[in-house]
């Protein structure tokens, strides 16, 4: 874990946590509104899968960190990544974002991307694509959420009944931070259309039993992206860096390096 201080419009800095895995090609994973738990796991296994060094910020705000009062929505956070890689001093990256991190990607895709190889976008949130709307997280009870967030929501849910109180609280912050970020729409309607500038190779990935974003919705932001291209996982839902996340690195590892500005590597 390190903490980095990135420069932001308006109030001097901004304090990133970031936890990082692995060695190899560079791969920048954002998390969605479940918070960094729920892509450190995959983190963890893509770097012992792959030669991967896989960098994990905690969106500002999340998990109990501070958040400045200029970072105020998604537009901000794709600036403080693309800031981040340049303090890292990173090239070749790949940049993996779920759900909201996908939207975060997304943006990104939309500003400076010259190092930045390929994207992947897993389950994003983000466009309006009417009849397919994403359902209403904040009206959701948590059992709810599972339901629609999971192919097996038996398996993968969490119940709050059983997590301490600060864990509790966690989570309450991490859903307030996440209003403020990306509204209780979660999604721009200037989004869509602003895609057809991106220019850096795009992989949408999608869960099948996704209910939180349907596939039609997955598709409509492939098709979104110019020459984007579109991938359904089996068994899987909103989040298949926690269901399928073989699976998932199979696909994000192959579409990477297929793009990479250096050598592959297996």
């Amino acid at each position: 874990m390190s903490t980095h201080r990135i420069p932001v419009a308006g109030t001097g800095v901004a304090e990133i946590t970031v936890s990082e895995h692995g060695k190899g090609h560079p791969v920048l994973l954002l998390h969605g509104g479940g918070g960094p738990q729920t892509v450190l796991g995959f983190a963890d296994l893509l770097a012992r899968l792959r030669p991967a060094r896989v960098i994990t910020p905690t969106h500002p705000g999340f998990g109990g960190t501070p958040r400045s009062v200029s970072l105020a929505g998604v537009p901000d956070l794709a600036e403080l990544y693309v800031a981040l890689l340049a303090d890292l001093d990173l090239r070749d990256v790949t940049v993996i974002g779920n759900s909201i991190g996908g939207w975060i990607a997304a943006e990104m895709a939309l500003a400076n991307t010259e190092r930045i190889s390929s994207f992947v976008l897993v389950d994003a949130v983000g466009i309006v694509v009417p009849g397919h709307p994403i359902a209403d997280f904040f009206s959701l009870t948590p059992r709810q959420v599972a339901e629609l967030s999971y192919h097996d929501p038996d398996r993968f849910g969490i119940d709050p009944s059983k997590l301490s109180p600060e864990a509790l609280q966690v989570m309450g912050g991490n859903r307030a931070t996440l209003s403020v970020y990306a509204g209780t729409a979660m999604a721009d309607a200037s989004l869509a259309p602003r895609l057809a500038a991106v220019t850096t190779p795009t992989l949408v990935v999608w869960g099948d039993n996704d209910r939180i974003a349907d596939t039609d919705y997955g598709r409509a932001f492939a098709d979104a992206i110019p020459g984007a291209q579109f991938q359904l996982l089996d068994d899987s839902g909103h989040l298949p860096q926690i269901e399928t996340p073989e699976a998932l690195v199979a696909v994000a590892w192959a579409f990477a390096q297929a793009h990479s500005h250096i050598s592959p590597t297996r």
